[in-house]
């Protein structure tokens, strides 16, 4: 199966095995069946198994999946063993605290730059970095050549700094504004994160839950 042909729900269910598979390893658990993944998963066996095929499917009949070697397969499918230099701008308190806690470099990137427009926050330092102006952008990517971005600022200012970013050589966007952009830039990577439609969704979910 082509990768281009691959779903992206079955894309997106991958960090969800990671992370699982992490957590069995921690605790001692050397090896699963589809069957017990499932059910703490909370999965059907045959998705998993479905899912895992897509790339090749990496257990054995009669013994399972070693969580290790899975979880390490799984990784070097989403790139997590090649890290990409990622920038992030807008230190605001969404920024600040992104940059803070988000485990970037578990998660298949290295953040080499914080970037804002306040001239009050550059200089600052954050996570060990100093926090740069946007006005140094142009040297610094082309110094860099970052491959990702997070943006953290408001939404008006997002589509002119994405192109930007594009040009400069950027190929994705984590993206915490309420523009989205992956309705303007064909051919580059968007990840849109819409808290607003996260608890949106969850208000459904709980109004519609005894129904």
């Amino acid at each position: 199966m082509l990768k281009k042909d691959i779903s992206s729900h079955v894309i997106k269910r991958l960090p969800r095995y990671y992370r699982f598979l992490g957590e069995l390893s921690n605790a001692g658990i050397k090896r699963i069946s589809s069957a017990e993944l499932s059910r703490r998963m909370g999965l059907t066996a045959s998705q998993i198994r479905q899912d895992l095929n897509c790339f090749g499917g990496f257990g054995q009949q009669g013994y399972g999946y070693n969580t290790d070697i899975l979880r390490e397969e799984i990784g070097n499918i989403l790139g997590i063993d090649k890290p990409k230099k990622a920038i992030l701008i807008g230190l605001g308190n969404l920024g600040r605290a992104v940059a803070l806690h988000l485990n970037f470099e578990d998660k298949g990137f290295n953040l080499i730059g914080l970037f804002d427009s306040k001239e009050s926050l550059v200089g600052t330092v954050i996570r060990n970095t100093p926090v740069r102006s946007t006005n140094s952008l142009d040297d610094f990517c082309r110094e860099n050549k970052p491959e990702a971005a997070i943006l953290c600022i408001p939404k008006t200012a997002v589509p002119e700094i994405a192109e930007h970013l594009i040009k400069l050589g950027v190929k994705g966007f984590l993206n915490f504004s309420h523009y989205d952009l992956a309705l303007k830039f064909d051919g580059i990577v968007v990840e849109n994160v819409h808290f607003g439609d996260n608890l949106m969704t969850l208000s459904y979910n709980i109004k519609n839950m005894d129904k």
